[in-house]
């Protein structure tokens, strides 16, 4: 009976191997939260790098044992999926310092604030690529949507360059000011304290800035999943690469931040690269039927796609390494 459950079916895939990935997430999880950072501290650039080694070798390493158990087409559109979505990731890093810069999280409350941000992330993204696969599964022309918008959206990125509205103006925080009661001060590594009320006198619930900088993250994160989620449906419709792949980007995002926000200045034509790679993934599915071929060739896939990042981060440090020894602080203290 057991047996017969772990071998069935599950959106394409058997269920051991899904059991096998939430389990191993679930330790790396715990491991983070319990061992890792089980006191709060402030993360340096050393520490973030080798964190985020240990994270991009065990989602490369993942990837080895998906060829291994599910072929070589599967294997290298895992590592593409995984390389789009590791460097989308890396743009949201801009936007993450951003919050955490209006807010003034303290740097030692940071971690988790990104922590508990990323079990948001894996339920949120679940959601989505299960709506998406659903779409897919029986409106096969839902993937020229997609590969449509991914074009678009590589071409609004070339043309309108950064324009990031002020966050004292986003409608989202001032809802949450005018129906929370929100504390003017962080309380520690607190999402919640009972105060009394200026005005009733009465012990009440207040939210305070480092939970609304959690609202404002997991909000970002739906927003840019509206170009990953598609991308990585371009590349493949498997449900266990797309979410694999995008939940292991993910994870290291955590640990990358603090040494990418650090230095994100010498990225400066990376969202280039970004913007050439989604035209390149939309493309190819118009592409493939042109060429009346069934789809552009997975190993192809990866090396233009590797090779267009790679040409945008190599550009851009070469373009800034005048200005290398700056540094730009991931949150005010």
């Amino acid at each position: 009976m057991e047996l017969a459950f772990l071998s069935a079916d599950w959106l394409g895939t058997p269920a051991w191997l899904w059991l096998f990935f939430l389990g191993l997430v679930a330790l790396l999880l715990v491991f983070d939260l319990g061992v890792l950072h089980r006191d709060n501290h402030e993360i340096g650039v050393r520490e973030s790098l080798t964190l985020s080694a240990l994270y991009i070798g065990l989602g490369l390493a993942f990837g080895g044992w998906v060829w291994w158990q599910l072929g070589s087409e599967a294997g290298i559109n895992y590592l593409t999926g995984f390389v789009v979505e590791k460097t989308l990731a890396m743009d949201n890093v801009f936007v993450i310092a951003m919050i955490f810069s209006f807010f003034a999280v303290p740097r030692m409350y940071q971690h988790r604030v990104l922590f508990w941000g990323i079990l948001g992330v894996i339920v949120l993204r679940a959601i989505m690529i299960g709506f998406g696969a659903a779409l897919v599964a029986n409106f096969s022309w839902v993937l020229y949507v997609f590969a449509a918008f991914l074009i678009l959206t590589g071409v609004k990125m070339l043309v309108a360059g950064d324009k990031e509205r002020p966050l004292d103006q986003n409608p989202l925080v001032r809802l949450m000011k005018r129906r929370l009661n929100v504390t003017p001060e962080h309380h520690g590594e607190r999402f919640f304290v009972r105060q009394p009320h200026p005005v009733t006198g009465k012990t009440v619930w207040f939210v305070t800035p480092l939970f609304m900088a959690l609202v404002m993250i997991e909000v970002a994160d739906v927003i840019f999943a509206v170009d990953s989620v598609p991308a990585i449906f371009a590349i493949t419709t498997d449900p266990f690469i797309v979410y694999t792949s995008n939940i292991f980007a993910i994870l290291g995002l955590r640990a990358l931040y603090f040494a990418l926000a650090a230095m994100i200045h010498r990225f400066e034509y990376l969202k280039v690269a970004l913007s050439l790679v989604l035209i390149f993934i939309g493309s190819k599915i118009f592409a493939a039927d042109l060429l009346g071929i069934d789809k552009v060739p997975p190993l192809l896939s990866l090396g233009v796609t590797t090779a267009l990042l790679a040409g945008g981060i190599v550009w851009s440090l070469w373009k800034t390494r005048a200005g290398a020894g700056a540094v730009v602080a991931p949150g005010r203290d």
